[in-house]
């Protein structure tokens, strides 16, 4: 049992907030009338990667509990006006009188005439009912800041259900889903780019243009390039959402090198005119860095 359990229990033999009333009476704290709290909802957002860069506003068309339109979310006709509830004075709460070990004690409960409104509704309204709220639909703008990921939540105040009888109405959750791009892998704010060279490439060195978020940029191959080298253009990346970081992540460009499936005659004589060539073969400090880069793949 936790200490809320404890003082819950507590406040039931003593009164909850209604004073020892067989012992005199101790002063107590007022209730206020009970309000009703609207239902919070939830909503997915799917983003592209060049939303998720620059943030984007989303609008909605939302179905939910709005307020009703003819009583104003009252629950009265027209003309009329909620009633102090009798029972209760318009407090919302009644004092009741338990006999226990101690004596007489009082407690405070939600007063049953009015469920804890303070107020009665004798004449409802017949569009809602007596509800305050019907069905409806509204439009809802939600600004959703730069380099939000996939899972993240935001929470939009007040726009959620409406409350009954002018109550507080939820919230709207909405949650991030990415989109999947078809150039580059996000890892938190950088973005990775696999740039598949030709082997004369590769061998001989070039510059390639690359895609970018907002843009293209061109990338020097040096020669003799090997599959697995990474390549950082500073800065090109995501941007740090707000309070979790600063700053832009890169775009890491990954090397891979296409390997001929299919050769003609002449082209495989020129490829077996190398073959017993020694600057062919991978020297023991190539093999031992193209290692590396395998080991730290599997050891992330």
């Amino acid at each position: 049992m936790d200490l809320n359990d404890i003082f819950s229990r507590f406040s039931d033999i003593f009164g909850g907030g209604g004073g020892f009333g067989g012992f005199g009476g101790f002063g107590g704290g007022s209730s206020q009338p009970r309000k009703f709290q609207g239902a919070d909802m939830r909503m997915k957002v799917k983003l592209s990667l060049e939303e998720i860069a620059t943030g984007v506003t989303k609008k909605f068309k939302v179905k939910k509990d709005v307020t009703c339109p003819e009583c104003h979310g009252s629950g009265c006709e027209k003309g009329q006006q909620p009633e102090t509830c009798s029972a209760c004075h318009g407090q919302g709460y009644v004092m009741r009188t338990k006999r226990t070990m101690f004596g007489m004690m009082q407690s405070q409960e939600p007063c049953p005439t009015c469920h804890g409104e303070g107020v009665v509704i004798k004449h409802a309204c017949k569009h809602c009912h007596g509800e305050g709220i019907v069905n409806g639909e509204e439009i809802v703008e939600v600004n959703i800041p730069a380099g939000v990921a996939e899972g993240m939540m935001l929470n939009v105040q007040g726009k959620g259900n409406a409350g009954r009888h002018n109550g507080v109405p939820g919230d709207i959750q909405v949650v991030i889903e990415e989109l999947p791009n078809e150039d580059f892998i996000r890892d938190e704010t950088d973005l990775i780019y696999n740039l598949l060279l030709t082997v004369p490439q590769a061998t001989l060195g070039c510059s390639v243009e690359i895609p970018t978020i907002n843009g293209r940029a061109r990338v020097k191959i040096e020669p003799g390039t090997q599959p697995g080298t990474a390549l950082r253009l500073r800065g090109k990346g995501l941007p740090a959402l707000r309070g979790y970081g600063y700053g832009n992540g890169d775009i890491v460009v990954n090397i891979s090198v296409y390997i001929p499936e299919h050769l003609d005659k002449k082209e495989k004589e020129h490829i077996e005119a190398l073959s017993d060539s020694e600057h062919v073969k991978a020297s023991k400090d190539v093999k031992s860095k193209i290692f590396r880069s395998f080991r730290n793949y599997f050891n992330k």
